[in-house]
């Protein structure tokens, strides 16, 4: 019998560079900022709509250009990869 493959299996070095590490992950469902965009119906269909999608990098491509999931996307940006202080403007 086979065991199942790990993710570290399948991914290149390549790869590796674009994974968001699981502790990272886990903050997303901490996150209320996130919680509240994600009672939105609307959202919730443009993500189910991905999940669900044959072609998903063109779906993405055009959900891109919807104010609602670029928020979306901004937010989950945000919580795993914080702007760096030294880029933040002084007030």
């Amino acid at each position: 019998a086979r065991s199942p493959c790990s993710l570290e299996d399948i991914l290149s070095e390549e790869d590796e560079q674009d994974r968001v590490p699981l502790h990272k992950l886990k903050l997303l469902g901490e996150s209320e900022e996130l919680r509240g965009l994600l009672l939105n119906p609307h959202l919730r269909q443009l993500l189910l709509a991905i999940d669900q999608a044959q072609d998903k990098s063109s779906l993405m491509r055009k959900f891109m250009q919807e104010p609602l999931f670029v928020e979306f996307a901004d937010c989950c940006l945000s919580i795993v990869e914080p702007p760096e202080k030294e880029n933040i403007l002084p007030e």
